[in-house]
């Protein structure tokens, strides 16, 4: 590594110039060994592979020792599934004591959860740990004499508690030196730039806590100190030389974005009172809500209302209830007006579905509740809240509005926030016009950052369930799902203040462009728009398969639950008799029969039964108690209680828990076990559509991007003469662009053969499948019209492809290519169709692709068009 060069870019070109970490296969004792449900995502392999071979190549034995390495990760990208992951890693390679620190009370219980709590729904391990057939505990300690060999040993603490007990008169159970002499120890700190105090001379203590944790890593050359952040100061020159040659990935905030793993963020400045910002944050999240109702999705959108000390907080919160007690059809009614596009849509959709505004009003008053509404500043019970807020996402949870001041600063995991209201004016002190930021209104974009996170939605089979669907879609509707509003007042110089501290932490593009792609008016009257069909093939879920709960009831499935008493025996306390129990026979009770609190609880202890995994089998599922009671579903399962005579008679509730606790992992596993697998048809004629159905007008939103000024220009008037183009515009990549250029120059040797010449492009309109379900959108579709007295109209499937994704893509050229030796030829009315695809269009190599285009075009027909 050169000086001066971060760690993490000598990892990358090194990569680039050998592939040898993306070669690297992640071993069967990490991927076998965390949950299933959360499936390793690009981003969180490649930290674990940089890892390994930095560990394998660049650290043992090689480099200074003991070994400090730091993982810039942003907010919700998932850092302790890759803790988890080193912790399984690093255990095959001989460690056995985990030290977990950070400075938060609330982030180490949290964690604990998510390490030691198999019921949890962020448990981060699978069922069980095994390495070679042999299973392993994740075990708790108080102190590292506590820990053995065979287990994985976790200390769980806060870096204040562990200084002072390193630092003070050591007490019994605590850590003290003594723990860290001839152990190897694995130190994982979380939000680790809290940790450089020192570094950054704000304190002359030589009892920092950072040099309480580095004299903890140089207690043994062996020792692993693991940092996790999503921030660092990279501006401080000391931090920058620190971990210059410790950071081993920097997966930001802005990359995260980029890569659609969060909500986009929206500015919602208006020139109005607080009493307006909170009406507009009100109807949008009803907005929200009956979007995602409408679309089968379950979902409670929070609003959070941001204020600066706690008494204003304590007022706006009374404020609040006023208003929503007194809210009325005025009120609401006053908002119409508005020309923000988010208002407009929302009050377009109540009127296409008749939500008038009295609905809005009932609507709002229900949801918005005293009840259900939470007040984040009461020192008392913090530990309380933040269980509450960290649950904002679960079905029994009912908070739909938080008050709040900065108690929401770090480890907050919340998803479905979506609009933040600033309850104060004016801008911060500290900050500037000239693109300096104030602490406050840092801190301010820190927690958008946070909101920031992304809510899970599927709509269509084939969508990425945790990303961004909709970021080029600006009509639709369900964009309002994937965006988080900030409102607050209009403000030039606060506005300005705020939009730089989003852009510097990656929070926020500097731009976004919005335009407008349209069919061209002479394209519309083509016997193509009016007359064509646009052939795809469907995919289809679970053919052949009876739906699992069916099944399973059909056999009267059930499971055999023993009473506690059943082999027990009766003591007199007095005297020398005994009484033996006799067991009697087994009843069998339904769940329907149970006590309906009772079956709640047990399905809200195991996550895979909340509400939206469950649609995820059930698509028709109305409610969680129409999943217990119908015989069809849940109420149709028993369990046979076994035990004596009075213990039958007498089922005690903690005995219906228990029973109905062991069922669910039953079900859970016969669930899993029958997930259905996609079927894909073949093209034809009945998976056809009209074309001008699928191919509209639409608007486009897009990133401005200083690597490529072009894109937004659509190439717009090198199109505008071109009758073989159908739309007006194209705002596709260089690669795509350049494929346009490429084919103006060669279509006219086209024309001698063939007529009614259309280059259409594919804003994600059209998907097709592979064999195995996989989703492609294709960038262009070509139709061309054979001349002749047969004649005969190519619907041509097109993918222009940059080198560098082009292996990544491989399965889509493979599609392409079986299509084309499929060669599909279909009648529609009086029409003849043949459907076929070309491999990728690459630039670098245009007359390869000319030649394989010319090749499937140049194709004798068949005798049966003759």
């Amino acid at each position: 590594m050169t000086m001066g060069e971060f760690l993490y870019k000598s990892l990358s070109t090194a990569n680039d110039i050998t592939g040898c970490i993306d070669a690297i296969e992640l071993p069967i004792s990490v991927k076998n060994n965390l949950r299933r449900e959360f499936l390793l995502r690009p981003y969180q392999e490649d930290a674990l592979r940089r890892f390994m071979f930095y560990y394998d190549n660049g650290i043992k034995g090689k480099q200074q020792r003991p070994w400090h390495l730091f993982f810039h990760m942003a907010t919700g990208s998932g850092k302790t599934l890759v803790m988890a992951g080193l912790v399984l890693y690093l255990y095959e390679k001989g460690y056995r004591n985990f030290l977990f620190y950070v400075n938060s009370d609330t982030i180490v219980q949290k964690t604990r959860d998510n390490f030691l709590n198999p019921y949890s729904s962020k448990y981060l391990f699978g069922e069980r740990i095994t390495f070679d057939n042999r299973e392993v505990e994740v075990r708790e300690v108080k102190n590292f004499n506590e820990a053995d060999e065979d287990n994985i040993n976790m200390k769980f603490c806060t870096v204040q508690k562990l200084h002072s007990d390193l630092t003070t008169f050591p007490t019994e159970n605590d850590l003290s030196w003594e723990d860290f002499e001839n152990r190897k120890i694995v130190m994982i700190a979380d939000e680790a730039d809290y940790f450089n105090a020192e570094t950054r001379a704000e304190t002359e203590k030589a009892n920092s806590y950072e040099r309480t944790t580095t004299n903890i890593l140089h207690r043994n050359p062996d020792n692993i100190m693991l940092g996790f952040s999503a921030t660092m100061d990279y501006e401080t020159p000391a931090i920058t030389g620190k971990y210059e040659d410790k950071t081993i990935i920097r997966y930001d905030l802005r990359q995260f974005r980029l890569d659609k793993y969060s909500k986009e963020i929206n500015l919602l400045a208006m020139d109005s009172d607080i009493k307006t910002r909170v009406l507009v944050a009100l109807v949008l999240n009803l907005y929200r809500q009956e979007i995602a109702s409408r679309n089968g999705i379950n979902l409670k959108p929070v609003v959070l209302f941001k204020s600066k000390t706690i008494n204003e907080s304590k007022e706006n919160e009374k404020k609040f209830h006023q208003l929503i007690e007194n809210l009325l059809r005025s009120d609401i009614d006053s908002l119409r007006g508005s020309d923000a596009e988010s208002i407009r849509k929302a009050f377009e959709f109540f009127d296409n579905h008749e939500i008038s505004s009295e609905d809005i009003v009932q609507r709002t008053q229900e949801h918005f509740a005293e009840v259900n509404c939470l007040n984040a500043n009461d020192e008392k019970e913090v530990a309380k809240m933040q269980l509450v807020l960290n649950s904002l996402e679960d079905g029994n949870n009912p908070v739909r509005a938080v008050f709040a001041v900065d108690k929401l600063d770090r480890g907050w995991d919340v998803l479905n926030l979506f609009d933040i209201v600033r309850m104060y004016e004016g801008q911060n002190s500290g900050g500037s016009n000239k693109g300096k930021v104030g602490k406050t209104t840092r801190s301010e974009a820190q927690l958008i950052g946070r909101g920031a996170r992304y809510f899970p939605f599927m709509i269509e089979d084939g969508q990425e369930k945790y990303k961004r669907k909709y970021d080029e879609d600006a009509k639709n509707d369900l964009r309002i799902l994937e965006t988080l509003f900030y409102h607050t007042r209009f403000d030039n110089r606060y506005i300005s203040e705020i939009k730089n501290a989003l852009v510097k932490d990656g929070i926020m593009e500097e731009d976004r462009i919005e335009v407008e792609l349209k069919l061209k008016p002479d394209f519309k009257k083509t016997y193509l728009y009016k007359n064509g069909r646009v052939f795809v093939n469907k995919r289809f879920a679970g053919v052949g398969k009876r739906k699992p709960t069916e099944e399973l009831v059909s056999r009267k499935q059930g499971i055999t639950y023993e009473l506690s008493s059943y082999s027990g025996r009766e003591i007199a306390a007095f005297g020398d008799s005994t009484q033996e129990l006799t067991a009697t026979e087994p009843i069998d009770i339904h769940i329907n029969e149970m006590p309906m609190h009772v079956v709640r609880y047990a399905l809200s202890t195991n996550k895979f039964f909340n509400f939206d995994n469950l649609k995820e089998y059930y698509k028709e599922l109305d409610s969680i108690k129409t999943f217990i009671v119908d015989e069809n579903l849940l109420g149709g399962f028993f369990v046979r209680f076994k035990g004596t005579k009075e213990g039958v008679a007498h089922i005690s509730n903690v005995d219906y828990l228990k029973a109905t606790q062991k069922l669910l992992e039953a079900i859970e596993k016969e669930l899993k076990a029958t997930t259905p697998q996609y079927t894909v048809s073949d093209f034809n004629s009945n998976t056809s559509l009209p074309f001008y159905e699928v191919f509209k007008d639409k608007k486009l939103t897009f990133a401005k991007d200083k690597n490529d000024p072009d894109r937004e220009k659509g190439q717009i008037d090198f199109l505008a003469d071109k009758d073989w183009y159908a739309f007006n515009a194209n705002y596709g990549t260089s690669e795509e662009r350049k494929f346009v250029e490429m084919f103006a120059a060669r279509v006219s040797a086209l024309s001698n053969d063939y007529e009614d010449i259309y280059l259409v492009r594919n804003e994600k309109e059209v998907k097709i499948y592979d064999e195995e379900g996989n989703t492609f959108e294709p960038d262009f579709l070509l139709y061309a019209k054979r001349k002749g007295a047969h004649p005969l109209i190519y619907q041509i499937f097109i993918e222009p492809k940059g080198a560098h994704l082009e292996e990544k893509d491989r399965w889509k050229e493979d599609l392409l290519i079986k299509i084309r030796d499929d060669k599909h030829c279909l009648h529609w009315m009086t029409d003849s169709y043949r459907i076929t695809g070309v491999p990728f269009y690459n630039s670098t190599r245009e007359n390869e692709f000319a030649e394989n285009l010319q090749s499937i075009l140049g194709e004798e027909i068949s005798e049966e068009w003759k």
